[in-house]
């Protein structure tokens, strides 16, 4: 793509550790192959808004080991519309602005994904979601992250709940998906994970009860995926009040602690890896795919793909997961 002169970046949606390093990346990769950067606050709203900044090098020196995103995120009901999404592109054509990079999740891309086919304008996506739900890639930026943060939770949670003998329920992230939760559960060693995939296949909490909750055992942690499909940790406590009224049962939701704190190695690696390669698919002329990984290679994957198809999850690990309760 030899026109290209100038590339745009923008995080959108929640924020994953890793972004930063994303944004590093794509940054410094950039000018590597004498590329102009400017960076766009705020998401999609920085576009309407004209909150665009150039970036050199130093605007993105020590920032790999930072959680949440300098570049910020925000809401934008107004590039939903048509309207707004032409007053983006007014900004852009302004700012001389020939591609962009987007740092997010399933929102995110398909805004991404409408723009660029509106406007014929080369857009390449980066998965930045700690919910690991982008289909296409084996991992997303912010999910190894998020993992350990929970598995470190569940850890401490351990301690008291088996001080006291009780069934704790532990609402994790993933609202539509349940690879925070399962994976979450294998890495503490969680009794179960309640997750929205298998919610019409089995009755999970009845299973648990007769199988999971021992009476070897003195305690059982189960992380529950925050889907309004289980109903959360809260609606599991509820049923075990009323159909299992023996149990002292507690619930801790974890929430936006799961989103913070200094991403991994993995995650900055990953992050760095993909942000390179936004910048070579857009080289080759790439647009409207996202970076993705398998088997440990980068892979471009058509937005269509990736927002349209469900990932699935590995049935193996819930196996896994019930060996390893007994």
């Amino acid at each position: 793509m030899a026109e290209m002169k100038c590339i745009g970046i923008l995080t959108s949606g929640g924020d994953a550790p890793g972004m930063n390093a994303a944004i590093r990346a794509v940054t410094r990769a950039a000018i590597y192959n004498g590329i102009e950067v400017k960076g766009i606050y705020r998401g999609y709203r920085g576009l309407l808004t004209g909150e665009i900044v150039p970036f050199k090098t130093n605007n993105v020196s020590n920032i790999i080991q930072q959680g949440g995103t300098i570049l910020k995120t925000a809401r934008c009901l107004e590039f939903l519309n048509p309207e707004g999404r032409q007053k983006a592109y007014g900004n852009i054509q302004k700012e001389g602005i020939d591609a962009l990079v987007v740092i997010g999740g399933d929102g995110s891309l398909t805004g991404a994904r409408i723009f660029a086919q509106e406007y014929n304008f080369p857009i390449v996506g980066l998965p930045g979601t700690i919910d690991n739900d982008l289909y296409g890639t084996d991992t997303t930026i912010g999910y190894d992250t998020a993992l350990n943060t929970i598995m470190q939770a569940v850890d401490k949670i351990r301690d008291t709940a088996t001080s006291h003998e009780r069934l704790f329920f532990i609402e994790v992230m993933g609202r539509d998906a349940g690879f925070l939760a399962l994976n979450g559960a294998i890495a503490s060693g969680a009794e179960a994970a309640i997750i929205p995939e298998i919610w019409t296949e089995v009755d999970q909490l009845e299973e648990l009860i007769k199988h999971g909750f021992r009476k070897s055992k003195n305690s059982s942690i189960v992380l529950v995926a925050e889907s309004e499909i289980t109903g959360g940790a809260m609606g599991m406590a509820e049923r075990v009040k009323k159909e299992y009224p023996e149990y002292d049962v507690r619930v801790t939701i974890l929430g936006h602690l799961q989103r913070g704190g200094s991403p991994t190695a993995i995650d900055r690696i990953l992050a760095s890896r993909m942000g390179a390669a936004a910048i070579d698919a857009l080289m080759e002329d790439q647009r409207n795919v996202m970076i993705g990984i398998q088997n440990d290679n980068i892979v471009y994957v058509p937005f269509s793909k990736a927002i349209k198809n469900d990932k699935p999850i590995n049935r193996d690990l819930l196996n896994t997961l019930r060996i390893l309760s007994i």
